[in-house]
């Protein structure tokens, strides 16, 4: 068979994301912490950036700032906006208060929340998958059989029950919940709920597109026990392969984690400075941007000189960070901007909630927020990734505020962490010699809620509060 060489024109759209765009995509998913890490970084390496100095003229009336804060919406992001634009000027663009009230209130912020409200429980494995379910395009009857299959999920990441077991717990045939465990097996941590070792790394593999090397996948589904013991003569005989070629296999599969659930803890409270205040003052809910340790930003003086007699190269690598600079710039006005038109989102579908607590808490969906700001999914659920929100009921992290929906008797409808924090609550007040039943807590909240909910719903909810049963918190009074 003969080779040659041949040209071919080929027409095909491609997204092709630049490094500015990646960077912006990246900032939104930031924690706080990150992003403070991220900026002082930039300060390092960019020498056209700076932290602004707050001097005499920074204190300018709020007529002219409010001038330089509209020049912001202008598409073009030239120079002297970005030599002016700082973490205090877009600041007042995005409260929901006058300009002369913004340094009181952020004064006061912390100290109208609680400091027991400053502690969150650490994201758990259980609840991170929950999250992702919710969110998922599954239907109701397979994010049933979801949260069954996660509620046996251990704290390393596998599945402690059988197909038979949890087809029997959901009431449905071993082929409805197989694509459903499939579905949870690629959430994140990629790997999570396998039932061994080899199924763990053989998701993994398929997930980074590795499965169609053939001795890969062989050296994962037949040969682990080989590896482990470090046979490689065998290996290398029977694959055909130099040691060099086993070694480089060998560093993809100790690149792949073993323990997928292994990096989430358990619920211990941890401190949170939350990115975002909302407190009620006058009838009405303030949103306030948290900036503490923030670090505002201009365009150094180096931008204004110029570089006269400067090499081509020399103005090239200039031209090139001070586009980053204002590029940073933009971003991060981009990112509060849009955080806080997705808190103001939710504080207006879930008034309810900030008004009178968790219990009240309404069913809410990504696609509500986008359609809401007119914004992609994808946006919204980026920037409420490791974001926190200050409550007046505590400290909450945003993508806490979405939750499936449970159908009323009157045909309305109720968040389903509203019903968790209604157990929870039946369960605190309950007799400990005589501890309520799940028949009994259902029944409990058809009488306070009007909904009907099977025993089997009450026992999944509870178990997803790690919460044990009647009998187990009997015996452990």
């Amino acid at each position: 068979m003969g080779l040659e060489l041949r040209q071919q024109i080929k027409l095909a759209q491609q997204l092709v994301m630049t490094p500015q765009l990646q960077q912006a995509i990246k900032l939104l998913q930031l924690s706080r912490v990150e992003l403070v890490e991220t900026v002082q970084r930039e300060l390092l390496e960019n020498p056209f950036l700076e932290e602004a100095v707050e001097d005499v003229s920074s204190q300018e009336q709020p007529e002219n700032r409010t001038e330089s804060a509209a020049a912001t919406n202008g598409e073009v992001y030239d120079k002297e906006l970005a030599k002016d634009a700082s973490w205090e000027d877009y600041l007042g663009e995005f409260a929901s208060t006058p300009r002369l009230n913004q340094s009181r209130e952020m004064e006061s912020a912390e100290d109208i929340t609680p400091f027991e409200a400053r502690y969150a429980a650490k994201p758990s494995l259980e609840g991170h998958l929950l999250w992702q379910l919710r969110l998922s395009p599954l239907t109701d009857a397979q994010k049933d059989i979801g949260e069954i299959i996660i509620g046996n999920i251990s704290s390393s990441g596998y599945l402690q029950a059988t197909i038979e077991d949890i087809a029997a717990m959901a009431e449905v045939s071993a082929e409805d919940v197989l694509p459903v465990l499939e579905k949870i097996q690629m959430f994140d941590p990629v790997g999570v709920a396998a039932r061994d070792p080899r199924e763990c790394l053989m998701v993994q593999l398929r997930s980074l597109r590795y499965d169609r090397d053939p001795v890969l996948v062989s050296l994962v589904s037949e040969h682990l026990e080989d590896l482990e013991t470090r046979r490689y003569k065998p290996l290398l005989r029977k694959f055909r392969l130099t040691m060099e070629e086993l070694k480089e296999y060998l560093d993809i599969i100790q690149s792949l984690d073993p323990l997928p659930g292994a990096s989430f803890g358990g619920g211990e409270p941890t401190f949170v400075s939350p990115d975002v205040f909302v407190y009620k003052l006058g009838g009405e809910f303030i949103i306030l941007l948290n900036e503490e340790g923030l670090p505002q930003l201009q365009l150094s003086s180096l931008y204004e000189k110029g570089l006269e007699g400067a090499s081509e190269k020399e103005k090239e690598y200039c031209s090139e960070k001070q586009r980053s600079a204002s590029w940073l710039i933009k971003s991060l006005y981009q990112r509060q901007r849009t955080l806080y038109k997705v808190v103001e989102s939710i504080v207006k579908h879930q008034t309810p909630f900030f008004e009178e607590g968790v219990t009240r808490l309404a069913p809410l969906i990504l696609k509500d927020i986008a359609d809401d700001i007119g914004m992609h999914e994808s946006t919204v659920s980026r920037i409420t990734t490791n974001k926190y929100v200050a409550t007046p009921h505590g400290i909450f992290e945003l993508k806490f505020f979405f939750n499936s929906a449970l159908g009323l008797d009157d045909g309305s409808q109720v968040g389903s962490e509203s019903v968790k924090a209604l157990i929870k609550k039946f369960i605190s007040e309950e007799d400990a010699k005589e501890p309520l039943s799940d028949e009994r807590i259902g029944e409990m909240l058809k009488e306070h809620l009007k909904v009907n909910i099977a025993r089997r719903t009450v026992a999944k909810y509870r178990t997803a509060m790690n919460i044990p049963s009647s009998s187990r918190r009997k015996e452990h009074f």
